[in-house]
Formats: structure tokens, sequence, C-alpha cells
């Protein structure tokens, strides 16, 4: 976009800095660092980010709202070297066993997250907040079928958006222990481990989640083997302001690309950088703009971005230049 405005212009019609950082997928421990050093070199009225998307193909879509994320990891430790199963089966805490026990309690039947106070720091959406998710055209059938599954779950009495984007979760990413390969081993692990991440919501903070949990895992472990939680990485949650001119003038640029105008959504991932560019620079115009789609298949194999959506993007970008010049004057 920029290329293009300069090939036409000679110059842009606003003072631009560009940050790259590629740091994101691993919390970006050090870009908190770089922006505490460089203070008045970044200071700055409005911040533009590409990583969003659009709320369904074709459907484009501003973000104001961003979950936070605790990422941990739980180590269990029984017996120091893998044990015959006949020999002391019976006899020896098996680690893979309470683990899986462990987690089991970490979730509710009804899809609520255990965990004591969990919910209490919670800022619960105000009404007006909740119709407009509730409205929001979402085809619940296309969902399914893109997803492979027959049933959608989760807390009762929320919209399949709040549940996707408003409201704080416990997952587990990944579990391990034990034999697993073809044919038989019959044994008692020594260990076994697993990934946990929890999406936070205002007005939740990812270091006092991290406490709630490690004080909730180590009361569920049973005598015979020891527990060990390591923080991973996290951020807090994040809302911007909609009613400000920048925001406007974000609008009506994805108007411009994209022929229609945005709606107005919340994202249930996390973009850790956000937080640190509103505690750092202090800037509150933080423009949350996404040009892919939500079945780009993020995180994924065969992960894609179609070409249509970059050039709508590009578009976007452009007049984004233009419509802040416009909103700065007014």
């Amino acid at each position: 976009a920029m290329e293009a405005i300069l090939a036409v212009s000679g110059k842009l019609p606003l003072n631009v800095k560009v940050l790259v950082e590629g740091e994101e997928e691993i919390g970006s421990p050090n870009l908190g660092p770089f922006l505490q050093e460089n203070l008045d070199e970044l200071k700055t009225d409005v911040i533009a980010i590409s990583d969003g998307s659009q709320f369904a193909p074709d459907i484009p879509a501003i973000t104001y709202g961003l979950r936070g994320l605790s990422y941990l990891e739980v180590g269990v430790q029984g017996p120091r070297f893998d044990l015959h199963s006949g020999s002391f089966g019976g006899l020896v805490a098996n680690p893979v066993q309470v683990l899986s026990e462990m987690l089991a309690q970490l979730k509710n039947e009804d899809g609520t997250v255990a965990i004591p106070n969990f919910y209490d720091d919670v800022l619960e959406l105000d009404p007006r907040e909740r119709q407009e998710m509730a409205a929001l055209p979402v085809d619940e059938v296309a969902l399914k079928k893109y997803l492979g599954i027959d049933e959608l779950v989760g807390e009762p009495d929320r919209s399949i958006v709040e549940r996707k984007t408003a409201r704080p979760t416990l997952d587990v990413n990944g579990i391990w222990g034990g034999f697993a390969g073809e044919g038989a081993k019959t044994i008692i692990p020594a260990r076994a481990g697993a990934k946990v991440s929890m999406r936070l919501v205002p007005d939740q903070r990812a270091a006092q989640t991290n406490e709630l949990f490690k004080d909730f895992v180590n009361s569920l472990a049973p005598p015979g083997v020891k527990i060990q939680i390591s923080e991973l990485h996290g951020s807090d949650p994040v809302l911007v302001e909609r009613d400000q001119p920048a925001i406007q003038a974000a609008a009506r640029a994805i108007e411009f690309g994209f022929g229609k105008y945005p709606l107005f959504i919340r994202e249930g991932g996390s973009i850790p950088i956000v937080g640190l560019f509103q505690k750092e620079l202090g800037c509150k115009s933080i423009l949350l703009m996404g040009w892919g789609s939500p079945d780009d298949g993020a995180h994924s194999p065969n992960e894609r971005f179609s070409l249509e959506d970059f050039h709508r993007g590009i578009l976007s970008a452009a007049a984004l230049f233009y419509a802040l010049e416009e909103s700065f004057e007014a």
C-alpha cells in the first residue's frame, strides 16, 4: 500500500513508522524492553496492526477486544525410571493416570472452568454487547461442517460468538507420557506431562490466573508423585474503545477496500503486543484490522491466505492513510 502511494504521489499523507517483530508466537519476550528503550522514537497517535481476520468470508471486521493468555506446562514425576507393570502395578502411582485425572478435574461438565476463584475478576458483558454478539450472522451448520464435528459445546446460555470470543476458557494443548509406539510394552511410566492454555477476558490477569492454576493443580496431586508447573508465556486481555475517530476512519477504509462496512467484533485469540503498546507507549487508538478469513486454518497444517483478501487488504491499508489524514484534520 505504501509503495503504491509513493509511486503515484511521491509521499505518504501521514508520517508512518514501521515496526517489524518476529517473536509473536513465543510471547514477544524482547519487544517490551525494545519499546522502553525507544519510547521517544516510537511516539505515535495511532497504531495499525493487520493481525486479525474477517468475521466470515466476505464479511470484513474490526477487532476491538482480544482475550489474554495463560500458558503453562504440568509435569508429573513418579518412580525414578519406567517400571514393569506386572512387577510393580498396584504399588506405584502411575504418572499418566494421575495426570489424566488431574486434567479431567480442571473443567466442569457444563464446560466452565473448575479452578476456584477463576471467574472472580471477569468483567461481564453489558446487555447491549451480548445482544450484538447474538445477532451476528453465524451459520452454525456450516461451522460444524467446516470443523468436522456434530455438536458445539461450551457454557450454557451463552451465544456461539460470546463463547468463542468473549468468555474465558481452558484447554489441554498436548499430553505425553509412557509408551505409545507399535506393539506392546507393559510399563508404569516414570513421568508424564501436559501443556495447558487458558484464554482470559477483561479484567482477568495472566499472573494471577497462573497462581490460581498452580494452587488448584497442586491441591489435586495424590501421594506418590511430584508435580512441577512451569509458566511458558502469557498476556493480559485487551479492550479498545470503539467510539473514537481513528476507529471510524479504519471502518471507512475497510469499506473502500472490501465494498462493505465492517462489523465490530471481539477476537478469541491473543496478540500480546497490543497490551504492550497500550502499557509502554500509552497509545489507546489501536486499529486491529484483519484481511484473512476464519476458515484459513490458522495454526493448522495447510494454513492459507487468499490472494483476493490480500489485495483487498492492500486497498484498505492505502485508504486508511487518507482516512486518518481526514480525521486528524477534522
